[in-house]
């Protein structure tokens, strides 16, 4: 292959990928550049499942080594836990494995991965997680950081524009 056609191919390759890609213009005026994973190969889903179906045997241990701060999540779990006592907290984390409960979207910002879930059981509230690629696996995103703040606007976005419109009143006609 010549050089020519190199390039041309690596120019296709380049526009293609840059088509998936997507930005949102944040509050500080910023722009967020992301896009949407499908498929496996670059997604969290496995930690988020992995990590779900430990909460949901109320092994928090477990669940905090998923953490990139395994003992702020250890600490944090270990609240709810005492807060609202074993029972509950496999029931709370369980219900993401209900049917009618079911990943939405992901998107990636660099290493970064929003997992939006839609809570129908929940009158589809959308609940979100956040993580991040570290050493080549995906582990929940606990420390706060400006790309955290960032995907956090992306959540905001996308609800707003999943939310239906507000009912209105038909027009009187008489």
């Amino acid at each position: 292959m010549g050089a020519v056609a190199r390039f041309l191919l690596l120019l296709l390759w380049s526009c293609l990928a840059a088509a998936d890609e997507q930005s949102l213009v944040l509050k500080s005026g910023e722009t967020l550049r992301y896009h949407q994973v499908e498929g496996d190969k670059e997604s969290a889903r496995p930690a988020a499942t992995a990590l779900l179906r430990h909460l949901a045997a109320g092994e928090i241990e477990a669940a905090a080594l998923l953490s990139n701060a395994p003992k702020r999540r250890y600490e944090e779990l270990e609240r709810y836990l005492a807060n609202v006592g074993p029972d509950e907290f496999r029931r709370v984390y369980g219900q993401y494995f209900f049917p009618e409960n079911r990943v939405v979207a992901e998107f990636a910002a660099g290493p970064r991965r929003l997992i939006i879930w839609d809570l129908g059981e929940a009158g589809h509230r959308l609940a979100a997680q956040y993580y991040v690629e570290v050493e080549g696996r995906f582990l929940m995103d606990d420390v706060p950081s400006e790309e955290r703040a960032r995907l956090t606007e992306l959540l905001q976005s996308y609800r707003a524009k999943a939310r239906p419109p507000a009912a209105t009143s038909p027009a009187r006609t008489d």
